[in-house]
């Protein structure tokens, strides 16, 4: 909401003449463009889940994902190369390299398994990524080779989904949704500073 408004106003309700399915997750890259889900209830019965990308400058949006099933957390990786996308019905997280405007040769980058997949998704500044699982009682560390280092175990409940560096820390705090927990953990190095931070 825009200081001193008493409502939320709408930056965006549609794309040309078409609804969101149901927008989901975002971040920003370092230029302030807006990146998101559009998540919906899609899945591996209806691979039709979408990746944006919003422009903030100059209002550009672009579809560079519309085929994914049930598209949710995504993350920058630290060079600004590639885009993580958490695929939690494909029980997958996905790679994208960034060519010129769009994408190119996605593939997957780990595999998961579970009644739920891949949720939230925060990057350290040694490149490594962070998977929240919404429903392997924990987070996910990943190096850029995509091998898991190491393991967040929920002393509570089994469904975290969203994981966030404290800014300027290496203290991950979850999300254990299932039961509205609120949990941290010291990780190995800090988080990537955000577009927020800078």
């Amino acid at each position: 909401m825009a200081p001193g408004a008493d409502r939320p106003e709408e930056v965006l309700g549609h794309r040309h003449s078409e609804s969101f399915k149901g927008v989901n997750d975002l971040t920003f890259d370092a230029r302030g463009r807006l990146w998101f889900t559009d998540q919906g209830q899609s899945g591996l019965h209806d691979p039709t889940g979408r990746v944006l990308r919003l422009d903030t400058a100059d209002g550009r949006l672009d579809v560079l994902l519309s085929n994914a099933p049930s598209p949710n957390g995504l993350a920058l990786d630290a060079h600004g190369a590639a885009l993580y996308l958490a695929v939690t019905r494909a029980s997958a997280v996905w790679r994208a390299p960034l060519v010129g405007q769009g994408v190119s040769k996605v593939g997957q980058f780990q595999g998961f398994f579970g009644a739920s997949g891949p949720d939230g998704l925060a990057v350290d500044v040694d490149n490594r990524l962070v998977v929240g699982h919404a429903s392997l009682r924990g987070a996910f560390v990943l190096n850029a080779l995509g091998e898991i280092t190491h393991y967040v175990r929920s002393p509570v409940g089994a469904t975290v989904t969203n994981v966030a560096f404290r800014p300027g820390t290496r203290t991950l705090v979850l999300v254990e949704s299932q039961t509205g927990t609120v949990l941290e953990a010291d990780l190995p190095a800090a988080g990537l500073p955000l577009f927020s931070h800078s």
